[in-house]
């Protein structure tokens, strides 16, 4: 007989988690909890969250619950309680459980880091920003506090230098869906061992203003770039966008900002700590266009600073 699960998660880390659990006969999702629709781009266009969005495009008839805020939510209660569920299952939800549903089953929470680094909202960024080398994902039992519960199970990848945010999402995304399924098969055998919490850390909702960069160090503004590439994106204090950027080194010394080279294809531009590759330039309100281009309609040259 196959057991009942709740699920609750928003973006597309989520939804891979989500198809899992759908494909997997030992498990029916009973319900679905998620964030709420929200205004987005410029005409404010009302949006489902992610995993909405999949479950209308697929048919899957499957209650979706969106409520504001789940602490002192009675409704949510009930609902929750009526469904019987054997296990919540959680991932990237963008809501602490409150006790009374951590009481009603088993709830485990699939963050997306190797705790107890990284607790928040931002693991997978954070990963990437400090340049670790290895990224990953826990299972974790749920308890009131952020991410601090007993671990259940790990799962990790070696992390290459040059990985995106969004390439690394897909990675973990898929790394998560094979973990959830291995927790809730074994989860009456499995020894949940207790987070160090003197050795937590933990990481901040990005704003768009932590997409800012600036010419000082080749290594952290490529970082940012990584961690920042699919949203906020990474811009000058100009608001120029800085976008398709290679890392070459970090040894030289230079004047921040200097064209060092015109490519066909791209341009160097120096840091005061190394260089980089930028192959795209988006001026603010403008469409992106190559960084030959660019430089080429505002006059620079090699000894030219951009900014």
């Amino acid at each position: 007989m196959s057991k009942k699960v709740l699920f609750m998660g928003t973006p597309s880390y989520a939804t891979e988690i989500l198809k899992e659990l759908l494909s997997n006969k030992n498990y029916e999702v009973i319900g679905i909890f998620t964030q709420e629709d929200k205004p987005v781009g410029r005409k404010q266009v009302l949006t489902p969250p992610h995993i909405k969005q999949y479950c209308l495009e697929n048919n899957i008839n499957i209650p979706i619950l969106q409520p504001k805020k789940l602490k002192d939510n009675l409704v949510a209660y009930i609902s929750i309680k009526e469904l019987e569920p054997d296990f919540i299952v959680v991932a990237a939800y963008g809501q602490i459980l409150p006790k009374e549903i951590l009481g009603l089953a088993p709830c485990i929470n699939l963050h997306a880091s190797i705790l107890p680094n990284y607790r928040g909202a931002s693991p997978i960024q954070e990963g990437i920003l400090n340049d670790d080398e290895y990224l990953g994902v826990t299972s974790m039992l749920m308890e009131e506090g952020l991410d601090c519960g007993d671990i259940l199970g790990y799962s990790y990848l070696k992390n290459d230098k040059n990985i995106l945010v969004d390439e690394a999402f897909t990675k973990l995304s898929t790394l998560a869906s094979k973990l959830t399924i291995t927790t809730l098969d074994n989860f009456e055998n499995i020894k949940a061992i207790k987070q160090n919490d003197s050795s937590a850390s933990f990481c901040k909702k990005i704003k768009k203003d932590d997409g800012e960069v600036d010419f000082d160090s080749s290594k952290n503004l490529f970082s940012k770039y990584k961690a920042y590439s699919f949203w906020p994106g990474v811009f000058l204090k100009s608001e120029l966008k800085l976008k398709d950027i290679e890392f070459i080194e970090d040894s030289s010394q230079n004047i921040a900002g200097e064209i060092l080279e015109i490519t066909k294809d791209y341009i160097v531009v120096a840091c005061k700590k190394g260089s980089l590759k930028i192959r795209i330039l988006q001026a603010p309100s403008k469409n992106s266009i190559s960084s030959v281009e660019y430089i080429k309609g505002k006059r620079l040259i090699v000894g030219d600073i951009l900014s």
